[in-house]
C-alpha cells in the first residue's frame, strides 16, 4: 500500500457517513469544539491539530507504568502505523469503522488517524464502559476488555475487533473466542503509536505476532525491545519481560518493575494471575517489603466482603504448592485505583494498604 502524507485526508473519508474535505473538517471541528459533547469536544480538538500544519503532535501516556506525562510525536509516523494496521488486517478503502475510545489517548487518537488516511467511514460513539451503537455491521473496532465483556452480545455485527489497554481474563478470552468475530488482542503503548503486535483470541493464549516491518529482540534482564524505523529513528525499550520465540512471535511474561523478589525467588504476579484464572472479583498480585524476605507476595482483591477463605480454597485448587507457599497475606479493599483507560493501578492500589 502506497504511503500517504499526513496532510492529506483521503477523498472517501467519512464521519458518521458524511463525507469532509479539509476545511469542513476544520468546520466539524470548530463545531465538536462548541456544541459538542464532552467527548466530541476531545476530537475537536485532536481534529484541530492534526490539521494545523506542523509535522508533530502531542500525545499523552496513560500512565499505567508510571506518572502520565507528553510526548511529541511525529504524524507522519502515526500514518505509517495505520498504513501497517491497514495491510495486516486487510481493511480497505470505504469500510466502516466504530470508535468507541476516548482521543485523549494514543488509541483513539489512531481510530481517528486510520479512518482519516484509509478513507474509513467512522462512526464515533460516547466512549463509556457500556456502549450502545446503531443496529448495523461495522468492518473495524477497537475496544478495552471491560467494553467487550458488556457488548458481548452485538460483537457478531464487528468483523475485525482489536481488544487492548488491559489483560483479559480467562472468562472473557473463552467468551470472545466463540462471539462470531475476528479478536485481536494487541500489544502496544503510546511510544510505538499503539499496537507493533497483536494475537488471535483463544485459550489458551497464543504468542503475539509483530506486524510488517516491525522487528524484536530483549535485554539481559529479558525486556523486549522493539526496532520499527517506520516508527521512530530509535528503538524502543520496553519495560516488559517476554520470551522471543522468533523474530516475529515472542510470549509475555510481565512488567519488569512488578517482579517480586522473595528470599531471592523471582516471582510474576502477570503469570500468578494467568494461572487463578478469574475470581469474581478483581485482583492482583504484588510485593510487599518484608524484613526476612526482602519483599513478600501478597494478593489483593477488590470487593466489600470478606472471600479470603474461598479465595484460598481455590489457590489450592489452581495455584501449585510452591506458588502458595510464597503467598503471605491475601487482602480485600472496596475499591482499586484505575488509570483513565481502566487498567488496575496497582501502586496506587498497594499504597492504599501503607
Amino acid at each position: 500500500m502506497r504511503i500517504p502524507h499526513y496532510s492529506k485526508i483521503h477523498n472517501r473519508f467519512k464521519i458518521n457517513g458524511c463525507h469532509y474535505n479539509q476545511r469542513e473538517l476544520k468546520l466539524v471541528a470548530y463545531d465538536f469544539i462548541k456544541e459538542g459533547e464532552t467527548f466530541e469536544e476531545v476530537i475537536g480538538v485532536f481534529l484541530l491539530d492534526w490539521l494545523d500544519g506542523n509535522e508533530s503532535i502531542e500525545v499523552q501516556t496513560s500512565g499505567s507504568t508510571g506518572s502520565p506525562r507528553r510526548l511529541l510525536v511525529s504524524k507522519q509516523a502515526m500514518v505509517n502505523s495505520a498504513v501497517r494496521t491497514a495491510e495486516y488486517f486487510g481493511l480497505q478503502v470505504g469500510q466502516r469503522a466504530l470508535h468507541c475510545l476516548p482521543v485523549d489517548y494514543i488509541a483513539g487518537k489512531m481510530m481517528l488517524v486510520r479512518a482519516m488516511v484509509l478513507g474509513l467511514d467512522v462512526h464515533m460513539i460516547p466512549p463509556k464502559m457500556d456502549l450502545d451503537w446503531l443496529d448495523r455491521d461495522y468492518d473495524f473496532c477497537a475496544m478495552i476488555p471491560l467494553q467487550a465483556k458488556n457488548a458481548l452480545s452485538k460483537l457478531d455485527q464487528i468483523r475485525t475487533l482489536l481488544i487492548g489497554g488491559a489483560p483479559i481474563s480467562n472468562s472473557l478470552r473463552m467468551a470472545l473466542s466463540v462471539c462470531g468475530s475476528s479478536v485481536f488482542e494487541t500489544y502496544g503503548m503510546t511510544e510505538t503509536l499503539t499496537h507493533i503486535a497483536v494475537s488471535k483470541v483463544t485459550l489458551p493464549q497464543n504468542p503475539f505476532e509483530v506486524l510488517p516491518e516491525v522487528s524484536i529482540d530483549a535485554d539481559e534482564e529479558g525486556c523486549l525491545i522493539i526496532s520499527a524505523p517506520h516508527l521512530s529513528e530509535e528503538s524502543i525499550h520496553t519495560q516488559d519481560l517476554v520470551q522471543i520465540l522468533d523474530s516475529s512471535h515472542f510470549t509475555l511474561i510481565g512488567r519488569v518493575n512488578n517482579v517480586v523478589n522473595s528470599g531471592g525467588k523471582k516471582l510474576f504476579p502477570e503469570q500468578l494471575e494467568k494461572e487463578l484464572g478469574d475470581l469474581g472479583y478483581p485482583f492482583f498480585f504484588a510485593g510487599q517489603t518484608d524484613t526476612d524476605l526482602g519483599q513478600k507476595l501478597v494478593l489483593i482483591i477488590e470487593t466489600k466482603k470478606d472471600v479470603r477463605e474461598l479465595v484460598r480454597e481455590e489457590l489450592e485448587k489452581r495455584l501449585g504448592e510452591e506458588n502458595q507457599r510464597y503467598l503471605k497475606e491475601i487482602y480485600t479493599l472496596k475499591t482499586f485505583k484505575y488509570t483513565p483507560t481502566g487498567k488496575i493501578d496497582r501502586p496506587s492500589t498497594l499504597a492504599i494498604l501503607g
